[in-house]
């Protein structure tokens, strides 16, 4: 199948090819794609073949284990920091069950960092589960790859939108949210058949700036745009990326974050591997400089959300963004991470 999104080779902003031009090019063709559809396939990541293909197997044999040696790392075991397994239909989108189960994973914090002694949510540590043994060194070395392709995309991302390379880098992810996702879709729907209650993942978007998204050759992914859905089936090598509700908020609606969802009706276990790049939990989010939002556009948003709310109305830091948000995915685990 054929992708209907635009595929960017994103190894110039790495400082290869013709300097300078080569950057401005790239740039370009994130604006174009951030414009059209906020969806878009990235090759030239520096992420290798060999580090997909070991998350890909740990994360099988994590996901093949009995229930209840994977709730031995349940999130209600990952208090405040929000880590850890949630079982099929333990996460909600646009308030519906998903088909789907995961881990939670996210930056590693020690307990003396000073926003773990706060007890600010969604800081601290990763549980790893004992078996398979091969999983945190897989996971961990493949967050570490996307955060840094995520960090240089972010400055092709600044220059796409006429300022300096560092702009996000210095006004919000100094000290990036950077969470990952492991998530695996049990073979079940029909291509033919009812399958209106085995949504891997509901209509939703993303929360803030970019999600960087690896998946399994089985596919499923599909992006809403103006002439309806496509379909975003994998690209050996490639990722899929698309932007959040914070660089819409951020660009007044010039990027806007796109609605996506997941059918697995490929007949066979589905992974997927999102890595969300994210502001700084602390830093305000005020639209950029020069930027203007119209009344129309926060009522067409408004508008098109299941929770009738608007990202042009939010108000507050990212923290505040994404803990409203959080809390409406586990509802059970509101007052443990959230209290």
């Amino acid at each position: 199948m054929r992708p209907g999104l635009p595929v960017i080779d994103m190894a110039p902003l790495f400082g290869s090819g013709d300097g300078a031009a080569g950057r401005s090019r790239v740039a370009g063709k994130i604006a174009r794609a951030c414009k059209a559809h906020g969806f878009f396939y990235l090759v030239g990541h520096g992420i290798g073949l060999d580090d997909l293909r070991a998350l890909e197997e740990e994360s099988r044999r994590f996901f093949a284990l009995p229930l209840e040696a994977k709730m031995a790392i349940s999130m209600a075991r990952g208090g405040r920091a929000w880590r850890g397994y949630f079982p099929v239909g333990g996460e909600l989108t646009s308030g519906r069950p998903d088909l789907k189960e995961g881990l939670y994973l996210g930056t590693e914090l020690s307990p003396d960092h000073p926003r773990v002694r706060a007890g600010v949510p969604m800081h601290g540590a990763n549980l790893w589960p004992a078996e398979p043994p091969g999983l945190k060194a897989a996971a961990g070395a493949y967050m570490e790859a996307a955060a840094r392709a995520a960090a240089v995309l972010m400055e092709g991302v600044s220059l796409s939108l006429g300022l300096d390379a560092q702009y996000f880098a210095r006004a919000y992810t100094g000290e990036p949210t950077v969470l990952f996702r492991i998530f695996h879709y049990p073979a079940t729907g029909s291509a033919d058949g009812d399958w209106s209650q085995s949504w891997g993942v509901g209509e939703h978007t993303d929360y803030g700036l970019l999600t960087l998204l690896a998946q399994d050759c089985h596919g499923g992914l599909q992006v809403k745009t103006p002439e309806g859905w496509i379909e975003a089936p994998p690209i050996e090598g490639a990722l899929v990326c698309n932007i959040g509700d914070m660089l819409e908020r951020l660009t007044g609606g010039r990027y806007k974050s796109t609605p996506h969802r997941v059918r697995n009706v490929s007949g066979h276990d589905r992974l997927s591997f999102p890595l969300f790049f994210d502001p700084d939990f602390m830093a305000p989010m005020h639209p950029l400089p020069a930027v203007a939002t119209d009344a129309a556009l926060r009522d067409a948003d408004r508008a098109e959300r299941w929770d009738g709310t608007s990202v042009h109305e939010f108000e507050g830091t990212y923290g505040d963004y994404l803990l409203d948000k959080v809390a409406k995915v586990f509802p059970q685990l509101r007052e443990t991470a959230l209290g």
